[in-house]
């Protein structure tokens, strides 16, 4: 399959929802698929951090979870379709799920977020197997959840530990799976509980979700402060003339 590499990142070259036909056939195949919605803050990680990078190496599809990132892609001469997000991929596993009754894990977030989570998803998605769920406070050392996971065998495993740490418990533990998607889903879970909201359409269309979310989060300054950092080493890449493509 065709990638589009940002800073030694491979993105999938694909649009939304051949992204998610993509992994339904694989759960339908049974064919075992680890899932990295990476944004320029993932990519900026990677960079200066060697044990991020080697989580994504260890993906199987890296997608573009960021307007930032599929601008970076078109500034060095090869467009990526468009944003293929961890929560819309999500909801619309979901919704593939509620008709081919797929069976699912839930992992992170905080105790009444998760329980509310499952709760919406129950409601919204009956046909869809909760067949277990964690939250995202554990001791990463001592815990078994991983084994009862395995032995659930869920077709999807939702991930929201946030970056790195949704990445590293996958990686960690991918091996002890025979099948199954696993994707890390950051603050998906807040807004399907309905802590959090999305930005409205307009604010999507527009690409300014990063920008409606930092107003209603202002703690989420910090954050985005790797925005302008991440603009500047694209930039000097293409000065450089080192757009890739594979």
């Amino acid at each position: 399959m065709r990638h589009v590499t940002i800073m030694g990142v491979p993105f999938l070259h694909i649009g939304q929802q051949g992204f998610v036909d993509l992994l339904v056939n694989r759960i339908e195949q049974q064919e075992k698929t680890f899932v990295v919605t990476a944004n320029p803050e993932v990519v900026m990680q990677a960079n200066e951090n060697p044990t991020v990078m080697s989580y994504l190496q260890q993906a199987t599809y890296i997608c573009a979870d960021g307007i930032g990132v599929v601008k970076a892609a078109q500034l060095l001469g090869d467009s990526l379709p468009e944003r293929v997000t961890g929560y819309d991929t999500m909801v619309r596993l979901l919704e593939v799920g509620q008709q081919k009754r797929f069976k699912i894990y839930l992992l992170g977030a905080q105790k009444e977020t998760i329980e509310k989570t499952v709760a919406n998803i129950n409601k919204d998605y009956p046909n869809v197997d909760v067949v277990g769920y964690h939250d995202g406070y554990f001791d990463w050392n001592n815990n078994d959840f991983a084994n009862e996971i395995a032995t659930l065998q869920p077709d999807l495993v939702f991930v929201a530990l946030g970056v790195p740490r949704q990445e590293k418990w996958i990686t960690e533990n991918l091996e002890k799976f025979s099948k199954g998607v696993f994707i890390g889903v950051g603050g998906s879970f807040d807004v399907i509980a309905g802590t959090v909201k999305r930005a409205p359409v307009i604010w999507q269309k527009l690409n300014l979700e990063w920008l409606y979310r930092l107003l209603r989060q202002p703690s989420r300054f910090g954050r985005v402060l790797v925005l302008p950092r991440f603009a500047l080493k694209i930039f000097a890449l293409k000065l450089k003339g080192q757009g890739k493509t594979k």
